[in-house]
């Protein structure tokens, strides 16, 4: 320190437009600390924070839109990305690696909701690998982003993706329990019924309209053999089962 007061010692600077002449050698020494807030910011507008904290911020609103209600992954998400994106502006950031990151953050983001099984998710790890190499514009040094660090977030993504891909399969190969495909060899009863095997029925809480190659009676016992469109294929359980016959509508 003394050495460089003695080098500004003489030297003339522009302040507000007037030239001041420096007086530095033998100058008092101050020692100023920083506050907490600018501590505090400094942390924040770290590289590898601002680029943890984006990546927090992503996956925490992801989760409160595949679990809605859940709450607290959205605000501490919400929270985090608004963090990060200050840190981003105080920090000289190259604006295609910036774009590369939102790209490949879209994609990890999209694959929670394309039946892609990986493809646009692990395209996502790409884009946002390449973006995050390239993001801070700067040969300073303590500004790049470690390559370790950008690796650790990308297997983490991957294996995010990986489990995601893994229950949408699982999802796929599952057995159908509800809706319209679930119907054959449910049991029905008939509402509305004639001898020529055609009429209404109550299936699964709903109306349908079914035939059968045997004649139906109103009130009878139905199984479900067949869908073709709206109209249900049935056959009588308890064919002596019987009430008077209703009309057709």
């Amino acid at each position: 320190m003394a050495a460089l007061c003695a080098r500004l010692d003489g030297v003339t600077v522009q302040v507000a437009g007037r030239a001041l002449r420096l007086h530095s050698a033998g100058a008092a020494r101050i020692s100023v600390q920083p506050d907490g807030r600018t501590r505090l910011l400094a942390v924040i507008t770290n590289p590898s924070v601002a680029l943890i904290l984006m990546m927090i911020g992503v996956y925490g609103l992801l989760f409160e839109f595949m679990s809605p209600g859940a709450v607290a992954p959205g605000v501490i998400g919400a929270i985090c990305l608004l963090l990060a994106m200050y840190a981003l502006q105080l920090l000289p950031v190259n604006y295609a690696g910036l774009a590369l990151i939102i790209l490949g953050i879209c994609f990890m983001v999209a694959e929670a909701f394309l039946p892609s099984f990986g493809a646009v998710g692990l395209g996502g790890v790409a884009a946002f690998v390449a973006g995050a190499l390239m993001l801070i514009d700067t040969d300073l040094p303590d500004y790049g982003i470690p390559p370790g660090l950008i690796g650790g977030v990308a297997v983490v993504s991957a294996l995010l993706i990986g489990a995601i891909a893994a229950v949408a399969l699982r999802s796929r190969r599952r057995a159908v329990v509800s809706g319209a495909g679930s119907l054959p060899g449910d049991v029905a009863e008939m509402l509305v019924a004639d001898a020529a095997g055609q009429g209404w029925a109550n299936a699964a809480g709903e109306t349908w309209r079914v035939r059968s190659a045997a004649p139906l009676r109103r009130g009878q016992q139905v199984r479900i053999v067949g869908r073709r469109g709206a109209t249900l294929d049935v056959i009588p359980i308890d064919p002596l089962h019987s009430h008077p016959p209703g009309e057709l509508p």
